[in-house]
């Protein structure tokens, strides 16, 4: 699912193309995309982008006359830009939902898989738009007091706390990885348990990871639209990384893969060279799960 860094770089690629611009016809080619039927889609049509924002993982588009579209994109939604002075051609498949033609080229929304998650809400008022956001405070502007305070609202594990948008605005289960390794803690710390020391390094670990991951997508986008928005790179340290050596350490990257997602850890950076049980995995071993990363790899060996 596009994160903070993504949807940052995806409302910089469309300032450029549609801030300011008429929005002169929408298609829309799955009607379950639409989950709101007043004000009606056509009333777009005619109007023009004065406003670009990003609501959590939801991106904004503000018209004229004070009406907001609300685009959810959830895991497998992407968007592509035609620009017809290039004489580049709109993507056109059974994967493509949506497409919103401008004075500036086509806008398209595509969706992989079966599955169709992606969202789409227009909203008449400012205030309608502020229920679409689920509340969670912005993580890179947040002072350590305040990052403190949504982190310990209740006690979950650091990678469930990370990743809950009623805490945390746009942060999700890559970057989350991506950040507690940084951080050198476990995912499954508790978040009224860990140290102040702790709690100020992962606080500043938020920070300097979805900085550095927006500006690495911003330099390999440059002025193109960005066509390889994925949560898997090969440049992340463990995310997606199962099996492969930690790039600090070089210790073989562990998960734990629950319902659709996954957590991604280096045991001997983050855990104390702990392994954390796979619910499922664990149990079908009992007594033969091996406890640490020690005897994980003696048994490899073996």
């Amino acid at each position: 699912m596009p994160e903070l860094p993504d949807i940052t770089v995806y409302l910089e690629a469309l300032e450029r193309r549609i801030l300011g611009r008429v929005l002169e016809k929408i298609r829309l080619t799955n009607p379950f995309l639409l989950r709101t039927a007043v004000p009606p889609i056509d009333s777009l049509a005619g109007r023009r982008v004065t406003a670009l924002r990003r609501l959590g993982k939801r991106l904004v588009f503000g018209f004229e006359g004070d009406r907001w579209l609300v685009l959810h994109l959830m895991i497998a939604g992407r968007l592509h830009w035609a620009d017809p002075t290039t004489q580049q051609k709109s993507p056109a498949s059974r994967n493509t939902l949506a497409a919103f033609l401008f004075d500036s080229g086509t806008l398209t929304l595509t969706e992989a898989g079966t599955k169709r998650r992606a969202s789409l809400h227009i909203v008449a008022s400012e205030a309608a738009l502020a229920m679409h956001d689920p509340g969670g405070i912005d993580p890179l502007t947040a002072s350590l007091a305040a990052f403190a305070a949504a982190l310990t609202r209740e006690n979950h594990t650091l990678k469930r706390a990370l990743t809950d948008p009623h805490l945390f605005s746009g942060i999700g289960n890559a970057y989350s990885d991506e950040i507690l390794h940084a951080a050198h803690l476990s995912p499954v710390a508790l978040t009224r348990k860990i140290s102040r020391a702790d709690l100020a390094r992962l606080h500043t670990a938020v920070r300097e990871q979805l900085l550095a991951w927006t500006d690495r997508l911003r330099r390999e986008t440059g002025d193109a639209f960005p066509e390889k928005v994925t949560a898997f790179r090969p440049d992340m340290a463990v995310h997606g990384r199962f099996g492969q050596p930690c790039s600090v350490c070089g210790t073989t990257v562990q998960r734990i893969a629950y319902a659709e997602n996954e957590v991604n850890y280096c045991p001997r950076c983050q855990t104390g060279g702990k392994l954390l049980a796979d619910r499922s995995l664990s149990r079908l071993l009992k007594s033969d799960w091996p406890h640490t990363i020690d005897e994980a790899e003696a048994l490899g060996r073996a």
